[in-house]
């Protein structure tokens, strides 16, 4: 009987596996681990959504059979959210599909348009889905360095002229799950001038697009004119709304794709649970104080995490938008590798985060945490990890140290 399957043979052991075992262990002796791993919302979506679930619930109808392409009224509400947030007009019925969550639609779009041997340009490190939902799909990757600078557009010119095969898109994520690098609308307009010129689709994923900071928002690459002639977009109220177990991601842009992907979504799914649908629409079209409150906590987080991390000498760069603090590992223990480093601060600090090397091999060298613990624990993980730093001994001294 066969054991091994071709798709199945393509993906490598799980990187996280390892820390994710400690962690398990840690806690089943009975450890109060701080867990930073995971970018998953610890917080309640607005109290009005969840209502409006329950009321929903008590309709015999919301029980059938939903539509695997999302209800109109949550289609529309996409589109009402596009117009408010960026000013960028979209039909609900030809330039929008609902997806369960962000991530199935990158993947299902991945099967829509992925032939044998096409190529995809992703850069690294990246979400992991970026990659291996093509590569799942049959798709070769053409890696480029994950920057913000002009060299990614000499990176990616290059990529796409030294290609075997004309690549059939680029995938760009910001603010970018795991560096939280942000861009503005320019880098954006390069982005969609050089998709133009070859011919090739650009995929946006802009599943932390709420969570900016220091009153700057971050932009969507749908403004640039003319981006839906080669753009699709990928969207979730996972973040915005702490909505991550809901299960809602949208796909809006370019018709050409939105049309793909949903025809192989009408083969594969029917679509969320009625009612998490309806509370969806009524977090897009309700309140949004909400948001405003998420953004101002997660960035106090950001604040807590940063400075306990310096303090304890430790000196990582400020995200300005996501979940996500992406740390440079401390000179003294980089030649440790970010593995081991993370191992070192779950078995001596109590504090869980995630290697940089799960997000592909440019993320050697770093770590990043989440921002999904309360300012309390936040504060005491910053503790823990200032004295398995300073265990090391004369090889690593804090920076106020080091200073004198």
């Amino acid at each position: 009987m066969q054991t091994d399957f071709y798709r199945i043979g393509k993906l490598p052991p799980y990187v996280f596996a390892e820390v994710n075992k400690l962690k398990a262990e840690a806690r089943a002796a009975g450890r109060d681990i701080i867990d930073f791993g995971m970018g998953n919302p610890d917080s309640k979506p607005p109290q009005h959504v969840i209502d409006k679930v329950r009321d929903t619930l008590n309709d015999p109808k919301a029980h059938r059979y939903s539509l695997s392409r999302g209800i109109f009224g949550l289609r529309k509400a996409q589109a009402a959210y596009y117009q408010r947030r960026f000013g960028v007009e979209l039909d609900p019925d030809s330039e929008i599909v609902v997806t369960i969550g962000s991530k199935e639609g990158l993947a299902n779009l991945a099967q829509a348009i992925t032939g044998p041997d096409d190529y995809f340009i992703v850069p690294d490190p990246s979400y992991p889905i970026h990659v291996w939902g093509f590569v799942i799909a049959g798709a070769k990757i053409l890696s480029i360095p994950n920057v913000t600078g002009p060299e990614f557009f000499v990176h990616l010119k290059k990529a796409i002229e030294t290609a075997p095969k004309k690549p059939t898109a680029i995938i760009v994520n910001y603010p970018c799950n795991p560096t939280a690098f942000t861009v503005d609308i320019a880098f954006y307009e390069q982005v969609v001038d050089i998709c133009k010129h070859y011919g090739i689709y650009v995929i946006s994923d802009l599943a932390y697009n709420e969570l900016y900071f220091d009153g700057v928002p971050t932009p969507s690459i749908l403004q640039v004119k003319g981006a839906k002639d080669v753009a699709v977009e990928f969207t979730t109220v996972s973040k915005t709304y702490s909505m991550a177990g809901w299960r809602i991601g949208f796909a809006a842009g370019n018709k050409t794709l939105i049309g793909a992907l949903t025809k192989i979504k009408s083969y594969l799914d029917y679509g969320t649970f009625l009612p998490v649908q309806v509370g969806a629409t009524a977090a897009l079209n309700g309140p949004q104080d909400y948001v405003e409150t998420m953004r101002k906590l997660y960035q106090e987080r950001r604040d807590i995490m940063v400075s306990g991390l310096k303090e304890a000498g430790w000196d990582v760069p400020v995200p300005s938008a996501s979940m996500f603090v992406w740390a440079p590992l401390p000179k003294a223990f980089a030649s440790m590798g970010c593995m081991e480093f993370s191992k070192k601060l779950l078995l001596e600090a109590d504090v869980a985060v995630a290697p940089g090397i799960g997000f592909g091999p440019g993320g050697e060298g770093y770590v990043r945490l989440a921002l999904v613990e309360n300012k309390h624990r936040i504060r005491q993980a910053m503790r823990n990890i200032k004295q398995a730093l300073a265990n090391h001994g004369d090889q690593y001294a804090p920076l106020e140290k080091a200073a004198t």
